[in-house]
């Protein structure tokens, strides 16, 4: 069972997503937090899954209350829920590391794919984001213009394995088609990881992203 945290400001909105939650199958909502305060609070007693995050909260808002859970819970993982779509909150909320942003504009049946990709993928990137995400990832190299070139540190097999990823392949498809044990595949991804000094494969993905190893219409 996959048990899903909810954090919004907004009661009726809150209300409406865990009735929501209700139709997904083996899902359950096990915490309720209207704001970031509550919600660390309530994680001392309670361990979910997965936190489903607004932004814009009085207090202690999205931003600080999810660089807050990747620092005290990195094995919680986070879907941003917010209906704050600019690429300086796209970057900004890559660089914290959380899984996945979900537009509040998106349709809610998205919204059941958007939480088995993080569960299953470790990532969700929305198609309706794509040009934001690639404006974010544009503005970013434009800030970044006078730093050195990013040296590719993957090898063809890694490589291989980050795109087959980013094409929605499993462990067990990647390693199918490799030809290789799902054990080794797993090591890969470690590796990865390590290499592109990526909290979670988001960053991974972010990485390819960056270098071209993978385009926005893939993911």
């Amino acid at each position: 069972m996959l048990k899903i945290g909810i954090v919004d400001d907004h009661k009726l909105f809150r209300k409406g997503l865990s009735k929501l939650m209700e139709s997904f199958y083996n899902v359950e909502v096990a915490l309720e937090a209207e704001s970031g305060a509550q919600l660390l609070q309530m994680l001392e007693q309670v361990s979910p899954n997965l936190l489903l995050i607004d932004l814009q909260m009085p207090g202690l808002d999205g931003f600080e209350t999810c660089k807050t859970v990747r620092q005290l819970y990195p094995d919680i993982k986070i879907l941003v829920i917010s209906q704050l779509i600019t690429k300086e909150a796209i970057h900004k909320i890559m660089q914290i590391g959380v899984h996945g942003f979900f537009s509040k504009n998106s349709n809610p049946e998205q919204l059941q794919d958007a939480i088995y990709s993080i569960r299953d993928k470790d990532f969700y990137f929305g198609q309706e984001l794509g040009t934001i995400i690639r404006e974010a990832i544009l503005w970013e190299k434009k800030v970044k213009n006078n730093a050195s070139p990013a040296v590719l540190l993957l090898t063809k097999r890694e490589t291989e394995i980050v795109q087959m990823a980013c094409k929605e392949y499993s462990s067990s498809e990647i390693a199918e088609k490799l030809y290789i044990n799902v054990r080794t595949v797993e090591t890969h991804r470690k590796r990865i990881m390590e290499k592109t000094d990526s909290k979670n494969f988001i960053g991974v993905v972010l990485y390819a992203l960056k270098n071209d190893l993978v385009r926005i219409e893939d993911l």
